[in-house]
């Protein structure tokens, strides 16, 4: 017997609040398993265009594989130890910052610093903290033997996930679509294909201007001698997922490091200031633009309200499928609005029945017992 409409979504309700329920309850378990499911979803079009030129999805999927471990390699032999080792000192020097910005606020505004005053409170809480950062951080290095175990089981298990996820992902794609209920699935190949136009000019045109903006900062920062630039170069490629966030936080500490090092030498701080405007000059004419399109359906705020909240439920793996959910969900719900606006409710009986024309009359009942009658049982006449 088929399911009524209220019954439908009832039942598709339930579903989805049985697989959030799930994954809150598996969060810890399900990261490598995303992250690979993400990877295999990014690197999906490169393997369909080697398959164009004539390779097998099993060698196109080998390629990409041997591609992607080299450059994981290099980077693990090359930037992973220098980052680290940047990031370490960068928090160890982080009291003596907050000591110099003390130093300078006496000498140029001793009024500022008021015995108990607000300016003076923010200084020292800042050493405060910048302290017991460095502590943690060093005994980080002796302590966070399971932090180190998970790392490594992410790399370990991300990447086959990612492998076969690829090899198969034309007929996982094609199962999905055969179990969508059939009198929905011209809706339902709708909406997955707007999602999948929304995260593909989204996540994977963000994702490579972080890329481009990261080597970009973390190079010419280095080329000009900052000290930390490295890691302020690739923290602020990487958190330009998140609009105006990362070139604001990125230029505001690069330029506050400039200023420390290279104090007696304006032209140098200057440099470092240009690198950013460079940067987002370039970002905003030429990658954003070509990279991820002008609409893609996601506000900024949506974005970091979407961060913020998966990430607090569900922790890194919350970030981990915050954009793509939003993205789902945004286009869903604009579906709902396109929907609601071509319906009675919105329209107003009047406007509806202009438009689409009155309902058909139910057919009248041939007796009182409302069931039609039998052609020669009927009567007419007295």
């Amino acid at each position: 017997m088929a399911l009524s409409h209220g019954e439908q979504v009832r039942w598709w309700l339930v579903g989805l609040a049985a697989l959030l329920l799930f994954m809150w309850a598996m969060a810890g378990v399900l990261l490598p398993f995303l992250a690979g499911a993400a990877l295999a979803y990014f690197l999906d079009p490169l393997a369909d265009r080697l398959e164009a030129r004539g390779f097998s999805r099993t060698l196109a999927t080998a390629t990409i594989t041997i591609l992607m471990a080299t450059l994981f390699i290099v980077a693990m032999l090359v930037l992973i130890p220098a980052f680290i080792e940047q990031a370490r000192e960068f928090i160890e020097q982080a009291p003596v910052y907050a000591d110099a910005i003390r130093g300078f606020v006496e000498r140029r505004f001793p009024e500022v610093l008021d015995q108990g005053g607000a300016v003076e409170q923010a200084l020292e809480t800042f050493k405060g903290r910048a302290e017991e950062w460095s502590v943690a951080a060093l005994k980080s290095a002796w302590t966070g033997g399971l932090a180190v175990i998970d790392f490594v089981t992410l790399l370990v298990i991300t990447p086959v996930v990612a492998f076969y996820l690829l090899m198969d992902w034309d007929r996982l794609t094609a199962k999905i679509d055969s179990w969508v209920p059939r009198d929905h699935v011209g809706t339902v190949r709708e909406l997955a294909s707007r999602i999948d136009g929304v995260l593909a000019g989204f996540v994977r045109g963000q994702l490579t201007v972080c890329v481009i903006l990261g080597a970009f900062y973390a190079t010419a920062l280095m080329v000009v001698g900052l000290q930390f630039g490295l890691v302020i170069g690739l923290f602020a490629g990487l958190i330009s997922f998140i609009p105006f966030i990362g070139s604001i936080l990125g230029g505001a500490l690069s330029i506050g490091v400039a200023l420390f090092q290279f104090w007696d030498d304006p032209i140098m701080i200057l440099a470092v200031a240009g690198i950013f405007l460079i940067g987002q000059t370039v970002e905003g004419n030429f990658l954003t633009p070509k990279l991820v399109g002008g609409s893609v359906g996601l506000h900024p705020v949506a974005l970091m309200f979407a961060l913020s909240a998966f990430g607090s439920l569900l922790g890194f793996t919350g970030l981990l499928i915050a954009v793509p959910l939003a993205a789902a969900i945004g286009v869903i719900g604009r579906f709902a609005i396109e929907e609601y606006m071509e319906g009675r409710l919105y329209r107003g009986h009047t406007i509806y029945e202009r438009e689409q024309g009155p309902a058909p009359a139910p057919a009248a009942p041939d007796d009182l017992s409302g069931a039609p009658l039998d052609p020669d049982e009927r009567r007419f006449g007295p």
